[in-house]
């Protein structure tokens, strides 16, 4: 599984309401309780839980003095604003009341791990997971910029400065990275291969020689480049619009009281106004968690026995994620993701990072794939 972090902007420092708080919103709900996930597995001696792709920017944001005291003030804010919720929300719906109160542990929680293990960044608490064997931390170049668009000189020189970068943070350079939006054009692979990149993920489903069950990591173009073909299929059984996310019983992303700034409902139903939604139910939506583990398990135990036996050789699968799906968007997604990682070996799936599998196993034949990324019509749009 490879999950990617990228906030390429300085996102605003204020204090709720003001702006979108995109950084601190998912430094707290994201970045705080994944790496927890991983942490906690570790310490269960678990290795090669998944690849982490963290954009330069992004982490020299996560280690800035500056930020580390804003989000500091933020999380002990957050704090407040779920103690002003609870008396608010006195004399309403007792499961209002449980909102408040989960959200106060919450913040109580983050800002407990973040005194004890992150006050110096986030850069000891991946150098120590990379160093344990826990996850894979991928690199970058600097800015998190649209790569086939820039001329090739500023292409090259922003893959090295990104790689230095993850090279003075994490005391190794990244053997692999995740290209800004799985963008490519043809020659890129020889761009990767000068700057010592081994591997990254491109677009499966942009790839017209990967149709069906086909092995889906090759060597890119005429280099020694692995591409990861991302499974569109599954990553999109968890993320779009008919994903797990958007489950009736999950906390409602959009949906905020705006005096504290909190998150009360649940999904309850695409088509019902923001005021009808029902409160969130802790209790009902970790029911549904272990129901979409399940989904997800079972979904890919099946590909891979068919893979197999399509190919002839032991399958792989490749699900790739944006970090901040997990926590940010989809409340309930790490809970989801320490279930997954923890099941798919019960169900006989081992899980490796992208450099294990490169160290491991041979790649399938070359692959030359067109201009393609993620995006819409996983072209350039």
């Amino acid at each position: 599984m490879v999950l990617h972090s990228h906030l390429p902007w300085l996102a605003h420092h204020g204090r709720w309401p003001v702006g979108e708080e995109w950084l601190h919103q998912a430094w707290a709900a994201s970045y705080l309780p994944v790496l927890d996930v991983v942490t906690r597995l570790a310490e269960e001696g678990r290795r090669g839980l998944l690849s982490l792709g963290v954009t330069p920017v992004l982490a020299a944001q996560l280690d800035d003095p500056h930020c580390l005291r804003e989000f500091h003030s933020w999380l002990g804010n957050w704090q407040l604003r779920a103690q002003y919720a609870a008396g608010r929300w006195r004399g309403h719906d007792p499961a209002l009341r449980e909102v408040a109160a989960a959200e106060y542990r919450r913040s109580a929680w983050a800002l407990d791990r973040f005194e004890s293990r992150w006050r110096h960044g986030a850069s000891p608490v991946l150098a120590g997971l990379r160093s344990a064997g826990a996850l894979e931390v991928l690199g970058g170049p600097a800015t998190h910029p649209f790569q086939p668009l820039l001329g090739r000189r500023l292409r090259r020189h922003a893959l090295r400065v990104g790689l230095a970068d993850g090279r003075h943070r994490l005391g190794g350079t990244p053997g692999g990275i995740w290209a800004p939006e799985c963008g490519y054009a043809p020659g890129m692979e020889h761009d990767y291969a000068a700057e010592g990149v081994t591997h990254l993920v491109v677009e499966g489903a942009a790839l017209p020689d990967l149709a069906g069950d086909d092995i889906p990591v090759r060597l890119l173009g005429d280099s020694e480049v692995v591409a990861f073909a991302r499974d569109t299929e599954l990553s999109l059984r968890v993320w779009s619009d008919d994903g797990y996310p958007g489950h009736a019983d999950y906390r409602d992303f959009h949906t905020f009281d705006h005096p504290s700034g909190l998150k009360p409902a649940r999904v309850t139903g695409r088509d019902v106004a923001p005021e009808d939604k029902l409160p969130y139910d802790p209790a009902r939506a970790l029911h549904r968690v272990g129901e979409h583990v399940d989904d997800f398990v079972t979904s890919v135990r099946d590909r891979l026995l068919r893979q197999a036996e399509a190919t002839g050789r032991p399958a792989t699968l490749v699900a790739a994620f944006d970090t901040e799906l997990f926590g940010h968007w989809w409340h309930e997604g790490p809970q989801w993701l320490e279930g997954v990682l923890r099941a798919l070996p019960e169900a006989g799936v081992r899980v490796r990072t992208l450099g294990e599998v490169v160290a491991e196993d041979e790649p399938g034949p070359a692959i030359q794939p067109p201009p393609c990324s993620w995006g819409v019509g996983r072209d350039w749009r």
